[in-house]
């Protein structure tokens, strides 16, 4: 995050992984709160670990009930970060405690804006997001989607808030579970290739310690290169492959392999989970 910016009141209502994620965005240097944070769990104990974090007001469903109807009351800006199937029952209660004018916005994976719509006064602006984990270490993609009542001040202000970790995206709802696939499933796929490459280098008598040096420090390095460099990862190859050399032989090894449609088929698997669950399969 390079430039300062201020953010209206907020409150993150959930504080798992990526609730959490988003939270460590909004209290980085450069970034201010105007009217505080206020933050929700469930139990005494995660309440506490984050009491002592400034500026953050933590709330636990086990002492306080209502702290969720307490913590949105009078926010500006509201992330619904609990897990999907707790989320209808979670608006119906907050439903009329929000101000006019508040910006919901989901981070629950596979709940769509009209869930949301349905649920909360007209007044109310809802946004739905896809974040990835990387946002834990503020290298995140985030999806971004505006609802049918939103205002492009409403995306500006839900968009400053996620760039607090990361990158974002945005895109039409129609499109955010495909932007699941590729940027919020793909940690994934990049720690399987990960996992996979570490399998062959202790295959070739490297000690498992070895072989995480070679290949993590090989997948860092790649990437950190590709965001330093203007020219394309196909451009990048291109340089690391000498004609008749070694490397040469082994891409079209993995080319043979036709790893397009590998990554076709298992996208297309995580798009069709993604509409069972929001049909509530």
């Amino acid at each position: 995050m390079s430039d300062d910016r201020t953010i209206p009141s907020i409150a993150i209502l959930g504080t798992g992984s990526m609730g959490s994620a988003i939270l460590s965005g909004l209290l980085q240097p450069g970034v201010t709160v105007t009217g505080g944070i206020r933050v929700t769990n469930r139990t005494r104990a995660k309440a506490a670990d984050l009491a002592s974090l400034p500026g953050v007001t933590s709330l636990a469903l086990e002492d306080q009930p209502d702290a969720n109807r307490v913590a949105v009351t009078g926010a500006r800006i509201v992330l619904v970060a609990v897990k999907p199937a707790m989320v209808p029952d979670l608006l119906r209660e907050i439903a009329d405690a929000l101000d006019p004018r508040t910006i919901v916005v989901s981070v629950a994976a596979g709940v769509t804006v009209a869930t949301f719509e349905s649920l909360l006064p007209s007044t109310v602006s809802v946004l739905r997001s896809m974040p990835n984990t990387p946002s834990v270490v503020g290298r995140g993609v985030t999806g971004l989607s505006a609802g049918t009542r939103s205002s492009d001040e409403d995306l500006a202000l839900a968009r400053a808030v996620f760039e607090t970790v990361g990158a974002v995206v945005e895109v039409p709802e129609s499109q955010i579970d495909a932007l699941g696939t590729i940027s919020g499933s793909g940690p994934a796929y990049v720690f399987l290739l990960i996992e996979e490459l570490t399998k062959t280098a202790v295959s070739k008598g490297f000690t498992p310690e070895q072989a995480a040096v070679l290949v993590h420090g090989t997948f860092r390095g790649a990437s950190e290169l590709l965001a330093a460099s203007d020219k394309t990862p196909e451009q990048l190859r291109i340089q690391v492959t000498s004609p008749k050399g070694t490397t040469e032989r082994a891409v079209a090894v993995l080319q043979k392999a036709n790893l397009k449609a590998v990554f076709d088929e298992a996208t297309d698997a995580a798009l069709a989970r993604s509409k069972e669950l929001a049909a509530g399969a």
